[in-house]
């Protein structure tokens, strides 16, 4: 089994990392043994919705908590750019009646949540993270993505903050300043839904809408110690125009049965989006726990070929992939993986999405406004001629081809998320690996190959660094078993539990 099984043999000197979660929970971590069990309960979607079903809280508790916690958490952290107290706790009010009638209410009844400033939620500005949005009406319709969380009975409470045009993996901007890491104020929690991460790590919600067109949801899960699950390109509708089609919506959760059923009410087919899937006929919430993942086969890559990692990341990663394919059953394929590297075409091919987000007369007129390299971006791809954009084209096939080629041989590919933990929250242009510095865009080499290939993957936290911040095992499955990825990742967390929140916040 090659390096992999040198790990196994090896893990009795790893084990501080193994078990970093367990020797880090105790009394720093609200969510601790000494806490009740239905305080527990009520840090979870799942939770809330069963304990208002119930009549154990209401509706208008939960959001009124959920609004103390952003109002006291957010002069840190700096993770909502628009928080909307009368419109929730009247959604609220709607949930407690329906209740209080005999009627029947939805799968995340008077769950409070965050919305992310690229999602389209109707009664709140939507600003992209840019002054050229900042200041817009508010949004007179649902996407459908948030339509089906509304329909479900969960309470949108604001919009939490991401990078520019959801560009980058960390959450700085000219329209709304710097978000930042309840782990460490001074990092990022990631980007492109960094505020999304930061608020659900912190504890303020439950769980926080995410996009991932590059690793915008992966990523923020691996820095803030959350899920997050990118499902296959299609599972759940965007209405939007998109030339690359690589951004699929989804969540960033503290649990697998908050993923779960985050997925079993937003996907499914719609015809406002040509590319969306049929109805998988899947419930995931119970597919996480009745999924047969024995004879799987797995493949551990430390670099797919291309990438350079910290050492202390890798060594994480790599002892929670060790621990996975044993408890899950997994069979082990020692095969060496050398792929195309995917930056380049994810950059080529996603030159265009970028424009969708200006009008007319935004470029070059109102430039001065964006971050600088946004602004880069647009003078970079403003005269991009056909036969490069060809190109990229061909070399993100290229990659598709070596995919699917992989994926004859195996079922799962493990990783990790990012080859770094969460750095800077202004900037990732210092960091180093073994001392060298980095392309930016090399900190997450990984997260980039499953938005072009629409292959469904998750984040699964995997441990601590020596420093205390967390660190992601990504796993990738074959394009539409969306079950496996979650299943394993279920799996991870009943063997390696870790905590629901950042140390010293709720």
């Amino acid at each position: 089994m090659g390096r992999l099984a040198r790990t196994a043999r090896a893990s009795d000197q790893r084990r501080t990392h193994v078990q970093a979660f367990g020797a880090r929970r105790g009394g720093d971590n609200k969510l601790s043994d000494d806490s009740s069990a239905q305080d527990a309960e009520l840090e979870t979607a799942v939770g809330i919705a069963a304990a208002v079903k119930r009549k154990n809280v209401s509706a208008r508790e939960m959001v009124d908590r959920a609004l103390d916690r952003i109002e006291s958490s957010d002069e840190k952290l700096n993770a909502f750019v628009h928080v909307d107290p009368e419109l929730a706790r009247g959604e609220a009010a709607k949930v407690d009646d329906a209740i209080a009638r005999g009627e029947e209410v939805g799968a995340l009844a008077g769950v409070p949540f965050g919305v992310k400033d690229m999602d389209s939620c109707a009664g709140m500005p939507v600003s992209y993270g840019s002054l050229i949005h900042k200041g817009h009406a508010p949004a007179e319709h649902d996407s459908v993505h948030v339509s089906r969380l509304r329909g479900a009975g969960a309470i949108a409470v604001g919009m939490t903050s991401c990078s520019e045009f959801g560009t980058v993996h960390f959450t700085h901007t000219k329209a709304w300043g710097t978000t930042r890491n309840p782990w460490n104020t001074d990092l990022t929690p990631g980007g492109s839904s960094g505020g999304s991460g930061a608020t659900v790590a912190a504890g303020a919600v439950p769980f926080a809408t995410a996009g991932d067109g590059g690793g915008s949801t992966r990523i923020p899960a691996a820095f803030s110690g959350l899920l997050g699950m990118k499902p296959s390109y299609g599972r759940i509708p965007r209405e939007e125009a998109s030339t690359s089609q690589t951004a699929v919506w989804g969540a960033l959760t503290r649990t697998v049965a908050d993923s779960a059923r985050h997925l079993d009410i937003t996907s499914g087919p719609d015809d406002r989006d040509r590319t969306s899937l049929p109805a998988s006929g899947i419930v995931y919430e119970r597919a996480i726990e009745e999924l047969d993942t024995s004879g799987l086969r797995a493949a551990w890559s430390p670099d797919l070929g291309y990438a350079r990692v910290d050492a202390e990341v890798l060594e994480i990663a790599e002892a929670a992939a060790v621990g996975l394919i044993g408890a899950a059953k997994l069979e082990h394929v020692d095969r060496p993986i050398e792929l195309t590297e995917p930056v380049k075409a994810w950059l080529g091919t996603g030159a265009i999405d970028i424009w969708l987000h200006l009008e007319n007369d935004d470029w070059p007129d109102r430039a001065s406004e964006l971050v600088g390299h946004v602004r880069r971006n647009f003078e970079a791809t403003e005269s991009l001629p056909v036969p490069v954009y060809a190109r990229f084209m061909r070399r993100r096939h290229r990659l598709e081809l070596e995919v699917a080629e992989l994926f004859r041989d195996i079922d799962v590919l493990l990783t990790p998320t990012t080859a770094v933990p969460a750095f800077d929250a202004r900037s990732p242009r210092d960091v180093k690996i073994d001392g060298e510095p980095v392309d930016p865009a090399l900190t997450v080499p990984f997260t980039m190959l499953a938005n072009l290939c629409w292959n469904p993957a998750i984040s699964i936290p995997a441990g601590l660094t020596r420093a205390g911040l967390p660190v992601g095992l990504q796993v990738t499955a074959r394009r539409h078993c969306d079950e496996v990825p979650l299943r394993l990742a279920r799996i991870a967390e009943l063997i390696n539990p870790w905590p629901r929140t950042a140390p010293g916040w709720y």
